[in-house]
């Protein structure tokens, strides 16, 4: 699955409020999750997801204008693609959100 989140901010900004908010993913991930995180590269940060007795991987791209995840949804995750494409976007605008002050 894969879904971009555009955005108008630098990718040193986009890549600072990733790192201050990477905690706060597992609280968009339907059905409760546990989620780690690495920066293998300044652009790309890795997922490993654990939720529904399911182990998933991802990552997050940081390209011009827009934040791109990928995670490959096992098969027995597949029938809720949409629930979790709409997480994952509704997410991705709140780990892009300015810090709260």
């Amino acid at each position: 699955m894969r879904v971009a989140i555009p955005h108008n901010l630098d990718n040193d900004t986009v890549r600072q409020r990733m790192k201050a908010k990477s905690h706060e993913i597992a609280d968009y991930v339907p059905g409760g999750a546990t989620v780690e995180t690495a920066w293998p590269s300044d652009n790309r940060m890795n997922m490993t997801i654990g939720a529904m007795g399911q182990q998933v991987s991802g990552n997050v791209d940081l390209e011009p204008g827009q934040l791109v995840f990928e995670v490959e949804l096992p098969m027995m995750l597949s029938f809720l693609e949409p629930m979790i494409r709409g997480a994952v976007e509704k997410g991705g605008q709140k780990l892009l959100a300015p810090p709260k002050e």
